[in-house]
């Protein structure tokens, strides 16, 4: 996929071009999709998008538990339009964590009478036992690989300080930096913070994903998962590994009749290498979420549902 600038007449504001960005202005032209999610290429997102359609793409997100009315039927749903709380980000990211499952929280477990008898239990959704099965197990397997690397090489490094090699995750920042997200998870326990603002307004130049929210993760995580052994998940059948990056069976090249759009409305700084560093001297701060004339006026839709 190229990430490289796109103009889009007539998706804007009033009918004007839309002419979406990376945050920091730099543009890394063709990559794979693994590099793309590890350094927030929002050019590489907006594209997968026009490639499978807004109302296919709206419909498949309510598998992770988000309702219709929170996701716009526009093109900045890639880069998050929409507004969603912790709790649904959370429970969203728990099915690529589980292996594909859609599992929902509760909070009273068991209630007991004034003699302590037992009169009502929970009977939570499990995965792989009652919960229901929404995304291929391989898809969910591939999008853990993928924010392993946002952990281990993108915007999201500072979590490598847990010393784990099972952390995923993927921070998100919206316009001005109003709000600053990250979600990371093992495949046993997932957690989402939220950093922002009563009364919406701009945390400074310097509040990212990656800068304030995902240091308040590693300071939880760290206590949450002490002394528990790293996890390691198998590979489902179907999936084939070719270098870093993982393939359904069916699909390890592109499918030539996909609809994709590759253009390039402006100059790329420089081509995306093939090794892993990051492109264009980015940093956690880098490639973070930016929607110009699609955002809501609520101004707190979130960098990436995935």
């Amino acid at each position: 996929m190229n990430d490289a600038p796109i103009a889009l007449p007539g998706m804007g504001a009033n009918g004007s071009v839309w002419m979406p960005k990376n945050s920091d202005g730099r543009y890394s032209g063709p990559m794979s999709l693994r590099q793309a999610l590890t350094w927030s290429k929002n050019m590489v997102s907006i594209r997968i998008l026009m490639a499978m359609g807004v109302p296919y793409a709206k419909d498949y997100i309510q598998r992770f538990g988000f309702k219709a009315d929170q996701i716009p039927a526009s093109l900045s749903m890639a880069l998050g339009s929409g507004s969603v709380s912790p709790m649904q980000m959370a429970e969203g990211y728990a099915v690529f964590a589980n292996g594909g499952y859609k599992v929902s929280n509760y909070v009273i477990d068991k209630i007991y009478d004034g003699r302590g008898t037992l009169r009502a239990q929970m009977q939570p959704l499990v995965a792989n036992q009652n919960a229901p099965q929404v995304i291929d197990p391989r898809n969910a397997f591939i999008m853990y690989h993928m924010m392993q690397d946002v952990v281990n090489l993108g915007t999201a490094s500072r979590a490598r300080s847990l010393g784990r090699s099972d952390i995923a995750g993927k921070t998100g920042t919206t316009n001005d930096n109003v709000d600053a997200w990250f979600v990371g998870f093992n495949p046993n326990l997932v957690t989402a913070v939220y950093v922002g603002f009563d009364k919406p307004r701009s945390m400074g130049r310097a509040a990212f994903g990656g800068t304030i929210a995902l240091p308040i993760w590693v300071d939880y995580m760290k206590y949450a998962l002490k002394g528990k052994p790293n996890v390691n998940v198998p590979t489902p059948k179907g999936v084939v590994q070719r270098g870093r990056d993982y393939f359904l069976q069916e699909y390890t090249s592109t499918n030539p009749d996909l609809p994709l759009d590759n253009r390039a409305d402006g100059p790329v700084d420089r081509p995306a290498r093939n090794n892993d560093d990051a492109p264009d001297g980015g940093d956690a701060g880098g490639g973070e979420a930016d929607t110009e004339a699609q955002t809501p006026a609520n101004n707190t839709q979130l960098d990436s549902l995935f």
